[in-house]
Order: C-alpha cells, then structure tokens, then sequence
C-alpha cells in the first residue's frame, strides 16, 4: 500500500546539537519524497502535537513518523486515530551513545530515517480480527482458589461455570482443621472459611455449578471456547490413559529429536489422543465461554523412599495431610491403637539419598509442620513437637508465627536429617543427625508425621482435554507444572486465555491461594475484554494484527504449527495450517519458522524487515567503515539499548539495530539479504532464557540460537566466515554489557577481510 508519510525529526534533548538536522530531512524529502517534513523540539508537548494532526487533516497523511526519543516513552502522546504510527530512535541510540557531530553518527542517524521510512511505507492495511465472542468464564475447579475466582469474576459482572469433579464443593479445604488467619498478632490459627465461601458460590446468581462434573473437551480459542461438561464416570479413566500416552510419546520424539526447532521425523509421531466415547451417549452439557481459570488444584505427593523411616510399615508413621485429616475429627490419636497422642516428630527432610528432594516441597510444608505443632499445643498443654528440617521457610508475616513456635517451651527445632524409625517399648523411636551440631540424636515420640510435596493434579489427569493440534494439555515444565512465563506473567500458560490459579501453578497456602485466584480473573477478564477489540493480550497488549498466510504457496511442512509455543495453529487433513488469531499472541515465531516466507502481519512482515535492511548505506571496502546489522528482540534487549543510551554508554557507530517482536522470529531470509547487500557482520541479542530468566515468548530465543547454528551452510555458499554471524542473550538488567559485545564483535570482523558483496 502506498503510503503519505510525514516525517517530524525532534530536535530536543541534545539532538539537534549533535546532528545536522538539515541533512536528515534531505534523507526524507530527496531520497523518498516525502510531503512533510517538520523540525521542532519535543513533539509531546500539545502544541507540537496539533501541527501533526493538522498535517494529517491538511496533507491527508496515512502515516507519521516520529524520529526522536524511544517508543517506548510517549506512547500516549503519539497516537492518531486511523494513522500509522513509526517512531524512529535518535535520543538513546544516537546522540546519547555517540560523539556529536561526527561523520559516524550523522551517517548512523540518517541510516535510521531510511530504513523507518521504509518500514512506514511497508505497512498493509488490514482491519483487526473481530467476530462476536463470549465474555462468560469457565472456572475449573471448586476448591478455596476456584470458589474465589468464580466469586471475583462474578462480583465484576461476569458470567461463570464453575466445574468441580466432586460431588461437593470445597476441595482439600473441607478437610483443614485451622488454617492461619492473615491478621495480628499472626501467632493464633482459624477455623476455614470453607463453608463461608461455598455458601457465597450458592447463592450467587452469576455462578452455575457444576458438581460431580468434569471437562471432556475444550474446542475453539479465546472468546470462542467451545466446552462440554459431563459428569464424572468411567470415561475420564479412559481420557486419561489416552492423553497420557500421547504425551509420553510426544516426550520421547522430542527427546530423540534433539535441540529446540529441529524438525522432527513424521515416522512415529504422536497423533491426537482419541476421546473414547462419543458425548452425545452420555449425560452432558455445552457452554461457550471467552476464557478459562484452571483451578484443578493438587495432590499430596506419595513419599518416595521413605522406608527407612517406616513408611508403609509402621501404622503410626503418617503424613501431614492424614494428621490434619485426625487433627479436623478433634483430638489427634493413634493409628495403631487410637492412643491420644502427647509426642510427634514432624520430618521436613526425608533424607539425602532422596532424589530431588525439594521437587515439590515449598514453604507451604514448613508452615504446615508449624501449624501441626501448634494443634498439639493446644490440644495437649504437656505435649511435645520436635520438628526436623533442612530448610525452614516462613515468608513475611508467617516470620512472626516461627517466631511464636520457636518461644513454645513444647515445641523443639533442630536442623536435622533423620537416619531411621523404628518401633519402641512407648511408641516410636526416631534417630537424626543434627546437621549444626555433627551429633546423633534420638527422641521417643508417638506419631510420626512426614512432610509431602503438592502435586498439581494435571500432572497425571486429564483436566483440560484441549482439541489442539499440540495437545490437550497445558505444556509443562520437568516437574509437571505449567510451563510459561513464570517470571513476567505469572498466570500466563502457552494456551492464550487460560490462567493458572493457585496450587495448580505451584505450591501456596490458604490465603495466597485466595489471592492468586483474585489475579487470575483479572487476567481472565482482560483477556476477554482485548479480544472483543481484535487485540492480542500479554505481552503484546492491544497488538490489532495478526498472522495471515498465503496458502497457495504452502508446502505443509509444519513448522508453523509445530513451533508455535503458545499452540495458534491447528491443521486441516492435508496438513494446510489453520491459523486461530485469538490463541496468538503476535511473537512473528510462524514468520521465522515459514521457509517459504507466506506468514506475515500488517506491520511486521518478512518484506518490511528485510528492506529496513536493504535501505541501509553500504560504504565501499576502502571507506574502512564496516556495516554491522542488528536484529534485536524487542522485550529485553531494546530496553537493554535503551538504557545503555540513558547511562550515556558509547560503543561502535557501525551498527544498526532493527527490533524484532521475539528473536525467534528471525527468518533466514534476513541474513542471507544482509550478507549479500555487503553487510560484514550480523548479531542478534534476544531474552534470556533458562531456569533463571525466561524468553517473553517462551522458546523464541533459543529457537534463534539454534537456527543460526544452521547457518554455517548459507555462510559457505557465500564464501564467507561463519563467526560473521553472533548471537547474544541479554538480562534487560545487563545494559553494562552491551558496549563490550558490540565492540568486541567490531574487533572480531576486523580480523576478515571487507564481505566481498560490497557494491553489487
């Protein structure tokens, strides 16, 4: 499409000084012929702003661009309705970070207004997805997390279904004897409010319940989920043997398929697990909802190699979760005898040779071994809880509760790891080594209680049965949790508009899980709210655009669908990708993955980045200037950028920087473009990713890595060195580093002769 593009060059915040504004508007008007060009101070200001929208009634401007201060500041003030909108970066990644007025920095400020210039032109016009979505809200499960979200999504107008597979609402909580009441002094414990909640779920007109039931199939995309609901029998049996050994299958292929990307060999590849019975049979009940809240809960994890501590052979050796069951029907006696207990050991650690031992421990259990010994407490004034652990957790207000423990006269603390149980002539004997002290100790006690792990229950259950072309489950992490964004989006899965809530996401207590729930509706609701304008949710909020394809040039080879981290595409029987714009969330992975270059966006296309490349100046090899491009992931290393710039860090003017949605996104098309225009070198700089930092698209860095890892091919058909090409992860905390990786890379290619393409 062609575009009228006007051009407002801002000549604040040291700008003009340090460039020769004149000469940046003769890139605009002389080289693309621009109608307007303007040269003002601090576009923002009201007024500045009324000449631009003069300019675009006046000159019936389609597009804006404004080249100043980073788009990532001003956002608000630079929106026109019905306008394009390119904001071209001279603050932070020119005048701050380069000498003023030196030929280097004019020649990289006026490579900037070409290739924005370029990118404004490429935009399409296309109007936003839009059909008429629901606003209703599936909510599955019925314990203390989902009667909580249930009850906030209501209370902001919100129709719910709430689907628990019990008979009756409450989960785990209809079984606590006390729960921690959230208020000073914070040392005294409460009866669950269980019975509160569950009545509030009742009586509230916005909530239909549906107990005894479970969720046999998911269909659709955000604002558009079909769902039916059928009660509980022995086909959820089935379901979940079949969706088991889909995903033991799937897990196998990736494992033998090797790094991320790779594409896999059809010959054993899983194929959708079959729903075993046909849902007209049976009892069942179809509702449209725009967006799921997966409350499913959890399970007390089985202790694993606990036999040592007579586990399973002595009767008074239990869990904590059989002791608050003991604790609920009112004072704790003995399995073996039904004795009133006077003296337990709690375990926190069950041993060294226990692999993994903190998999699914957290806090919570530290805070329940606690609460148990406060049970006793109260129970039994001359009653003894000696507690042995390896790592005490009691976050913020639960410090002062430890606190109170630790002044208990009955109530012993030690760092200890426990050897063994055995019977004795009173009860139980429990031997431990005291880890501080280097001595072994041994207490007589009555009951044995073992702290075990929670389990999110979708590890081993059907909960979801999604009919995507990726599963019917949320992908997980190594320890069966959701697999996403952990750190930037906490209720985020990779299936666009379903949240996560409480211990189905990872371990919490009572009120966090009540607190966990409140986040989790939100989240939900924002997401039906963008989807009924046609916008993409988190992190590309409000985003209007959306991938389309042109079919007749696919060659159904999958790796659209089959990369996507978030699961947008489903197939049809000739394996043609079926798009489903509402499960995306805009990363351009698909537009990287795509060989044949057919998946593109109305402002992020294959063509519009690879002419921002195209349109850079390319001085000869005698000019001893080398070109440098940069594709940058706009989530963590432009802010990188950004604040590299605002700290004033000077590096080499021989780069340019172009931002990408994800760093997955990359095609390869780029780089072979790059290299053949003469470009000398190429870097990308993405999200980390790993256990400690996280891709904003899950996958989409690594995916990068591993495709440049592929390139050394194309890089010998052009006869050139493979160490041209760099890739770089970046902590958006680590703008310090920049200047070394750019200036090192500088070095590097200066070692290599000028790229031979130089002039053609």
């Amino acid at each position: 499409m062609d575009h009228k593009i006007g051009v407002y060059i801002d000549t604040g915040y040291g700008i003009g000084e340090a460039l020769d504004i004149e000469a940046l508007c003769t890139v605009a008007t002389g080289e693309f012929s621009v109608p307007v060009c303007r040269a003002e101070s601090y576009w923002n200001e009201p007024d500045k702003l009324a000449i631009i929208r003069n300019d675009i009634a006046g000159e019936g401007l389609t597009a804006v661009l404004i080249a100043g201060p980073s788009p990532r500041v001003h956002q608000d003030a630079f929106k026109f309705d019905g306008t394009i909108v390119e904001r071209a970066n001279l603050r932070e990644h020119v005048v701050w970070c380069q000498p003023p007025n030196h030929e280097d920095t004019q020649m990289l400020a006026e490579d900037y207004i070409r290739m924005w210039i370029v990118k404004t032109s490429k935009y399409e016009d296309r109007p936003p997805f839009m059909e008429e979505t629901s606003k209703d809200i599936l909510v599955i499960g019925g314990g203390m997390t989902g009667m909580t979200a249930a009850l906030e999504a209501a209370a902001a107008g919100y129709q719910v279904y709430l689907v628990e597979k019990e008979p009756q609402l409450g989960g785990w909580a209809n079984k606590y004897a006390k729960v921690f009441t959230g208020k000073p002094p914070y040392t005294e414990l409460t009866d669950s409010p269980v019975q509160e909640k569950i009545a509030a779920v009742n009586k509230s007109d916005k909530i239909k319940v549906f107990a005894g039931h479970r969720v046999f199939r998911i269909s659709g995309a955000p604002g558009m989920f079909d769902v039916i609901v059928r009660a509980d029998g022995p086909w959820i049996e089935k379901l979940d043997t079949a969706q088991n050994e889909w995903l033991a299958a799937k897990k196998a292929r990736e494992a033998a398929g090797g790094a991320a990307g790779e594409k896999k060999e059809a010959e054993g590849e899983p194929t959708e697990p079959e729903v075993p019975d046909d849902p007209s049979e049976f009892a069942h009940e179809v509702v449209r909802v725009g967006s799921v809240v997966l409350a499913a809960g959890w399970r007390p994890e089985e202790p694993q190699n606990a036999e040592h501590l007579g586990y399973g052979t002595l009767p008074d050796v239990i869990t904590n979760v059989q002791l608050e069951e003991l604790a609920a029907k009112g004072k704790i006696t003995r399995p073996s005898d039904g004795k009133e207990v006077s003296s337990i050991a709690f375990i926190e650690c069950m041993g060294p040779e226990v692999e993994h031992p903190l998999l699914y421990g957290s806090n919570v259990s530290s805070l329940v071994a606690l609460k148990q010994a406060q049970y006793l407490r109260k129970s039994n004034p001359d009653g003894k809880a000696f507690v042995f652990y390896n790592n005490m957790r009691t976050p913020g207000q639960y410090e002062v509760f430890y606190q109170a423990m630790q002044d208990d006269p009955g109530v012993f603390l030690s760092k200890g790891i426990p050897t063994g149980v055995a019977s004795a002539a009173s009860g139980l004997a429990v031997d431990v080594k005291d880890t501080l002290l280097g001595e072994q100790l041994r207490v007589n006690v009555d009951l044995v209680v073992l702290s075990t792990g929670m389990v999110p229950v979708t590890k081993d259950a059907a909960v979801l049965n999604l009919k995507y072309r990726q599963g019917p489950f949320l992908p997980e992490n190594p320890y069966g949790f959701n697999d996403s964004h952990f750190i930037c989006f906490p209720y985020e899965t990779q299936r666009t508009g379903i949240y996560t809530a409480g211990c189905v996401r990872q371990p919490m207590d009572f009120q966090s899980c009540e607190t966990d729930a409140t986040g989790a509706a939100l989240k939900a609701i924002q997401c039906m709210e963008l989807v009924a304008q046609g916008k993409a949710v988190h992190p590309r909020a409000g985003d209007e655009s959306f991938p389309e394809i042109f079919v007749t040039r696919c060659t159904q080879c999958k790796r659209c669908t089959e990369e996507c981290p978030f699961g947008a595409y489903d197939e049809q029987p000739n394996g043609t990708p079926m798009p489903n714009p509402t499960r995306c969330r805009r990363c351009a992975i698909c537009m990287g993955s795509c060989p044949e270059r057919i998946i593109s966006f109305r402002d992020h296309s294959v063509d519009m980045i690879g002419s921002m490349v195209k349109a850079m100046s390319v001085p000869d090899e005698y000019a001893e200037k080398p070109r440098v491009v940069v594709f940058i992931c706009e989530n963590d290393a432009y802010p990188v950028l950004d604040m590299a710039g605002m700290h004033r860090l000077q590096y080499s003017a021989f780069v340019r920087f172009i931002p990408l949605r994800c760093l997955g996104n990359i095609n390869m098309v780029w780089i072979a473009d790059a290299l053949s225009k003469g470009i000398d070198g190429i870097m990308l700089i993405g999200c980390k990713y790993g256990d400690d930092y996280q891709c904003h698209f899950v996958k989409g860095s690594e995916l990068a890595e591993y495709r440049m890892g592929k390139i050394s091919e194309t890089l010998q058909r052009l006869v050139l060195e493979s160490d041209r090409i760099n890739v770089q992860q970046l902590a958006i905390d680590e703008y310090y580093k920049l200047p070394g990786i750019i200036n090192d890379f500088i070095e590097l290619l200066s070692g290599f002769d000028p790229n031979p393409y130089k002039g053609f």
